[in-house]
C-alpha cells in the first residue's frame, strides 16, 4: 500500500537533501545574490521517492521579479538511493505585489492543499 506523507520528519522547510539538489543547480541558473525570496512546499515522500516544489523570485529590471518554479524527485530508499533530478522553469514576470497571485497559481496547479512556506534565501546560499 502506497503512503502519501508530508514528511514531517525532514526538519525545517526548504532543508534536505532534496533541497540542496535544488539550491545547487538554482545557483547555476541563478545568481544567488539575486534571489530575493523562496517559497516551498511541503515535500511529499511517496514509497521510495520524494518530490518538492519551491517557487523562486529573482529581481528583475524596473522593479520587478522574474519567477522560477524549482522541484526535484529523488529516491531515498533502496538500490538507487541518491539519484534523483531537478528541474527550473522561468514560469513569470511580475511586480512584487503580484507574486502571491502567481503562488496560489502555482499551488493550484500542483492541487496543493497546504500554501507554500517563506524562507530566507540564507537557507540555501549562507553568503547572501
Amino acid at each position: 500500500m502506497a503512503v502519501d506523507s508530508r514528511a514531517p520528519s525532514a526538519g525545517a522547510p526548504g532543508i534536505g537533501p532534496g533541497w540542496l539538489r535544488v539550491a545547487a543547480d538554482l545557483a547555476k541558473v541563478i545568481p544567488p545574490g539575486e534571489v530575493v525570496s523562496l517559497w516551498v512546499f511541503p515535500a511529499v515522500r511517496r514509497e521510495e521517492r520524494e518530490w518538492g516544489t519551491a517557487v523562486v523570485a529573482r529581481r528583475a529590471e524596473g522593479g520587478r521579479v522574474r519567477v522560477y518554479t524549482a522541484r526535484f524527485a529523488q529516491v531515498i530508499r533502496g538500490r538507487e538511493k541518491g539519484q534523483g533530478r531537478v528541474v527550473i522553469d522561468d514560469v513569470a514576470e511580475c511586480t512584487p505585489a503580484v507574486i502571491f497571485e502567481v503562488l496560489k497559481g502555482v499551488q493550484e496547479r500542483m492541487a496543493e492543499a497546504v500554501p507554500p512556506v517563506e524562507i530566507s534565501p540564507s537557507a540555501w546560499y549562507p553568503a547572501t
